[in-house]
């Protein structure tokens, strides 16, 4: 996964490619937490998918990478849920009602794994 040049950003580095692989892997309608990808990944942690996500993810759909309660990325609140009803992946009510993703049924088992 390439970096656009000029992007400030530099370049990723191999953790960042292989997160940002896996992350474009993940089915429509599927999602993985944070802690998910680290763990399929197996280095990292949570906050180092995060960081990975939040520098290099915007080539990827990021909106499939969720935070440990099924909310979306903070900050990308509107735009993730907008994608989440366009993909039908399922949603759960509560007080941010259809806000937060139902990681029961969404959670997607990783590379091999059925879509």
């Amino acid at each position: 996964m390439a970096v656009a040049e000029g992007s400030g950003r530099g370049l990723p580095t191999d953790f960042a490619e292989e997160v940002l692989d896996l992350v474009a892997e993940i089915p429509p309608g599927l999602v993985l937490t944070y802690a998910d990808v680290a763990e399929i990944v197996g280095r990292g942690g949570p906050r180092g998918v995060g960081n990975v996500m939040a520098r290099f993810g915007g080539d990827v759909p990021w909106w499939r990478v969720l935070r440990s309660g099924g909310l979306p990325p903070r900050g990308l609140e509107d735009r993730a849920i907008a994608h989440y009803r366009q993909e039908g992946t399922p949603l759960v009510g509560g007080p941010l009602t259809g806000r937060r993703v139902d990681l029961a049924r969404a959670r997607w088992a990783g590379p091999g794994a059925p879509g």
